[in-house]
């Protein structure tokens, strides 16, 4: 019997020997449980496996649980050195994980890659809620808070402080009792939620297919996008048909030119009805559920509204200011707009129509009037908008600008064959940091356009830690025969991405949560839309406009063209984004939990506001990403926020020069280099001179 018991023993301790080897294996397998050995240091993507996301997620909250025990258990009174800063360092690994790995969910998914999001999504928010409502935590934190006037702190730390005790405060750190679970509770269903949605929309975008079979629907349409449909049937496996999608590069054009008005109301409404089909996609419950989830939480905090939670640390401060400047914009445009629905209108009666405009009508009598007035069709500009010579326009103008040169990379790991890879260095040649560049559609890949990050800028001990930025696109792709030639809306996209890439990659912060983007919502578009001025200047087109066969830049008639129009169907532009940010906060300043019917309440928010109805709202709940998937509740009206900024900024360089060195220096070091280590009015007046003004922008838009 001792002898049996010794053998046993003998094998447990083998047995966990080698389940401990086995472990150890796996560890050092793990890319990132090791130093990335890569050029620049950027993700070892070639290496990187799904198996390897959670291990490391867990290891990661495991060594940043150490970290915070480390700070409670810390001895030493607390101070900014021992608690403030400490925190904003700790949980590198897990920093480094998941940049990874919610980048590649967003830009390069697969059904495991959800999975493992589904799986890893409460444990994240266990996490979280760990650290925002751990007690002895926030009081080190409020002990050095309480102080902050005795401390000799520079702005930025002054502001770390400022920041770090307001996201505990409002990430519910004071709740006591039951408060604090029901916190935990709403947090892990949100998060859950918020990836439902996503998802939902990825498979609703992939899962419509029109493919024509008689070339007569085709009339109309330009031979670009009449080859780009060919080859996609061809990849689809519908050789000899043609295929369009809802990916934009698809639909756009076929609105715009298609004259079988049938398959463009076709097409139109399944964009419009994307996440609203009654299937196991279906994304209304899922949107009400999330409004209510954030009403409830907002109450628990003390808010009357998820919107008084959000705006309270924005520029705007509170829901009155914005409905105010909503309000001043959207009566004007409604004017605007229903002048337009006269003139399309008048087309269609002229043409012997026989029907009334509707939505899916007017892009393409939009685009009819404007050959008629402006005598443009924007599909003459596409030869000239080649995405190499755009890049190398893009790129001159950071130059001009700035000083900064960008080296194209091979030799150095991407996460898709499609994604390019630069070096970007200062005038001087000294590295600043990494660009990446994702250009195309795919089935695995988001729709839209955004700029991340894959490791943010801060500085510790002394070094600086360069930045690896991405900008992902869904472009026109190239054909058999044809280069990329993108549309001038694709143009000033990439431009507007290339702005906040700019933002992370020009940051000269110390810690990393004030790093780069790190800024209040209707902040961070100004530097990505005033980028997108330079695009359109006819000085810097005619650098980069260049006809992909004859080398030959663009001519100035069609400069002088494209200017003209500029005012063209704004009403229609503006009404259709304005309505959404309205949606935006109509679901977001509900006062009570109670859940919406979201069709219903969608359609009392558009009367409210007076939307006509050839117009959909630019967003329809059931695949308004941005508010539900994409941290723009409430902040949907950013970007025209950031528009008043963008168009007042511009007019600097406009009363100087377009690259003026003083100007650009200035807008280099107030905005760009300074992420939110400030108070984002205070660094646009350091920049401008004075508080911004909203003239350029109504100019712009032709509502002045």
């Amino acid at each position: 019997m001792k002898k049996i018991v010794t053998i046993m023993m003998i094998a447990g301790i083998i047995a966990s020997s080698c389940t401990t080897q086995q472990n150890k294996s796996e560890n050092d397998m793990n890319p990132f449980f090791t130093a990335y050995g890569t050029p620049f240091d950027v993700p070892p993507f070639g290496k990187i496996e799904n198996s390897h996301f959670l291990p490391a997620i867990k290891e990661g909250i495991k060594q940043q649980q150490a970290e915070i025990e480390a700070i409670i258990d810390n001895p030493d009174m607390a101070n900014f050195g021992n608690t403030i800063e400490a925190f904003d360092y700790s949980g590198n690994l897990l920093r480094e994980t998941v940049s990874v790995f919610d980048n590649l969910l967003s830009a390069n998914t697969s059904d495991e890659l959800q999975q493992l999001a589904k799986e890893a999504a409460p444990i994240r928010s266990k996490h979280r809620d760990d650290i925002m409502l751990n007690e002895d935590l926030f009081a080190r934190i409020k002990t050095v808070y309480d102080k902050k006037d005795e401390l000799e702190l520079t702005t930025e730390q002054a502001t770390l402080l400022e920041k770090t005790y307001k996201r505990f405060a409002r990430n519910g750190a004071g709740l006591v009792g039951d408060k604090k679970e029901k916190m935990r509770q709403i947090n892990e269903e949100l998060s859950l939620l918020s990836l439902q949605f996503d998802e939902n929309l990825l498979a609703e975008t992939n899962g419509f297919e029109m493919v024509i079979e008689d070339e007569k629907d085709l009339s109309g349409l330009p031979q670009s996008a009449i080859d780009g449909a060919a080859e996609a049937a061809n990849e689809a496996g519908h050789e000899g048909k043609w295929l369009f999608t809802v990916q934009k590069p698809s639909m756009i054009p076929f609105l715009q030119y298609a004259d079988n008005r049938g398959l463009r109301e076709k097409i139109f409404k399944a964009y419009t009805n994307r996440g609203n089909n009654n299937n196991q996609y279906d994304n209304k419950e899922i949107a009400a559920k999330l409004a209510a989830l954030r009403v409830e939480r907002a109450n628990l905090l003390g808010y009357k509204t998820h919107a008084d939670y959000v705006l309270e640390i924005n520029m705007a401060k509170n829901p009155e200011t914005v409905y105010v400047f909503l309000d001043e914009v959207m009566g004007p445009a409604l004017k605007n707009a229903r002048q337009e629905v006269v003139a399309l209108q008048e087309m269609i009666d002229a043409e012997g129509g026989g029907f009334q405009l509707e939505p899916w009508d007017w892009w393409y009598y939009a685009e009819k009037l404007k050959m008629q007035k402006f005598d443009l069709d924007e599909e003459e500009l596409r030869p000239y908008f080649e995405l190499n010579n755009v890049l190398a326009g893009m790129f001159d103008v950071a130059n001009n600008l700035y000083g900064l040169q960008f080296k194209k990379i091979d030799d150095i790991p991407a996460y898709h064959a499609d994604a390019v890879v630069y070096e970007v260095l200062e005038a001087d040649g000294s590295h600043i940091g990494i660009l990446y560049m994702d250009f195309y559609p795919r089935a695995s890949k988001g729709g839209g356009a955004w700029m991340t990050s894959y490791r943010k800028q801060s500085k510790q001990d002394g070094e600086n830690i360069a930045p690896v930025i991405s900008m992902v696109m869904n472009f026109s792709k190239p054909t058999a025969d044809k280069p990329a030639l993108l549309s001038f809306g694709e143009v000033t996209t990439l431009f507007h991405e290339f702005g906040h890439a700019l933002h992370g990659l020009l940051s000269d912060c110390t810690y990393p949560s004030l790093s780069g983007t790190s800024v209040p919502r209707d902040f961070v578009e100004l530097p990505s839309q005033v980028m997108e001025n330079w695009a359109g200047e006819p000085e810097v087109m005619k650098s980069y406009a260049k006809h992909y066969i004859s080398g030959e830049p663009i001519p100035q008639e069609l400069i002088d063209k494209t200017e003209a129009s500029n005012k063209f169907n704004q009403g229609f532009v503006t009404v259709e984004y304005v309505s959404a940010c309205y949606l935006d906060m109509d679901w977001h300043t509900l006062k009570t939990a109670e859940q919406q019917n979201a069709i219903e309440f969608e359609n009392k928010s558009m009367h409210r506001i007076g939307l006509i109805p050839e117009i959909v709202v630019r967003y329809r709940t059931p695949y308004f990403a941005h508010i539900f998937a994409g941290g723009y509740s409430s902040g949907y009206y950013s970007y025209l926020w950031a528009e008043v900024l963008d168009a007042d900024a511009f007019q600097a360089f406009k009363e100087t020069s377009l690259f003026d060195k003083g100007t650009a220096k200035a807008f280099r070091e107030n905005i760009l280099e300074k992420g939110g280590t400030e108070d984002p009015m205070d660094l646009y007046i350091k920049f401008r001179g004075r508080a911004p003004q909203k003239d350029a922008m109504l100019e712009r838009k032709g509502l002045n």
